[in-house]
Order: structure tokens, then C-alpha cells, then sequence
């Protein structure tokens, strides 16, 4: 069965930005899919004391568990989502059918000592290439302008991890605070 899964950033929720605007993209289309899809958009915890690497697995891990995410799975997700998502396939050995990363990064201080609190968890220090291995399908969509990710640390990952890169003039954080509640380049992906 293909599914998707739709992952929001730090301080984010399913209802946020272009992410309710996909799952709903994502809906339309099953009428003309072969077999049946289900898209899952599930709510992280967040905030400071409760959004870390451990906390967010532990979701995570309740779809892997039953096999929910699996060879035919597509993942969309967005800022430390990537990276999150990275790790967590990584360390569980987990095949996916297609990664769409938008403004990911990895090992990037400086946002605020809040983002920066809830994001260091969620790094990895060493062998984050090795998602090639488990993904041969890796987009990474960014911006020459985000106001929080610096873009030559977008870059990085997109050029460790991706196997194509698009980038967005003045799209900032890609994120509904820059217009980006809906986002049709991501219907391609589908």
C-alpha cells in the first residue's frame, strides 16, 4: 500500500503552513491511484522540555511498528523535519519509496537558543549520507532567502543528502509566513 506522511517543523503542527494544503492535494488524487493510499500528518510534540529526537521517534515509531512506513512510503517534510526524518530511517534501517525535503538542515545553531534548544537532538553528527541507501528518490526544496536557516546550510544537507535540488527565489522559510500555505510544485511529488 502507498502512503504518505506529511512532517511539520519545530514549534509546527499538521496545521500549519502548505501541510493541510498537501494531505488535501494528497486526498484528491486517490481516485486515480491503482490501490488504495492513506496520508498521515501526525502532531509532534513541541516546545521546549518536550520537542526532542526521543519524543518525536516514539510517534514515529507507532506507524513503523505496524509497517505503516515502509518501501512504498512518501515523505514530505519540512525544516527540521529532514533531518529528523534522516536519523530516524537511519538508525531503524527503514526503506521509503521518495524523500521531499523542504529547507532542511543539519547541525545549525543560531536560529533562536529556543530552536536551537529543540533542534539539537535531532542532529546527526556523523553518516547522514547513508539515507542514499535507504532512498533513491531524495528532493530537497529550499530557498536563496530563508530568514532563519542560513542558505549555505540548506545547501549542505541538499548536497550530502539529495539526489535533486530545487530552489525557490525569494521564497524565504518556505512557510506560510511567506505565502507558502499552498505549494503546487509539491503536487509533482505525488
Amino acid at each position: 500500500m502507498k502512503n504518505y506522511f506529511i512532517l511539520h517543523g519545530s514549534f509546527g503542527s499538521p496545521f500549519s503552513n502548505w501541510l493541510p494544503w498537501l494531505s488535501a492535494e494528497i486526498e484528491k488524487t486517490k481516485p486515480n491511484l491503482k490501490e488504495e493510499s492513506i496520508c498521515y500528518a501526525p502532531q509532534f510534540p513541541t516546545g521546549v522540555g518536550f520537542q526532542n529526537y526521543e519524543n518525536w521517534q516514539n510517534v514515529l515509531k507507532t506507524y513503523a511498528n505496524v509497517g505503516l512506513i515502509n518501501a512504498e512510503t512518501i515523505i514530505f517534510a519540512h525544516s527540521i523535519a529532514p533531518v529528523f526524518v534522516c536519523k530516524f530511517l537511519i538508525e531503524n534501517d527503514i526503506r521509503v519509496k521518495k524523500l521531499v525535503f523542504v529547507c532542511g538542515f543539519n547541525n545549525y545553531f543560531g536560529v533562536s537558543p529556543d530552536y536551537d534548544e529543540v533542534n539539537k537532538t535531532m542532529f546527526l553528527e556523523k553518516g547522514i549520507e547513508k539515507i542514499k541507501d535507504l532512498c533513491d528518490d531524495i528532493t530537497c526544496i529550499y530557498s536563496n532567502n530563508d530568514p532563519y536557516v542560513k542558505f549555505e546550510a540548506e545547501k549542505d544537507f541538499a548536497n550530502t543528502v539529495s539526489h535533486k535540488q530545487i530552489i525557490i527565489e525569494n521564497g524565504g522559510h518556505l512557510n506560510a509566513e511567506t505565502g507558502f500555505k499552498e505549494f503546487p510544485l509539491l503536487k509533482d511529488f505525488i
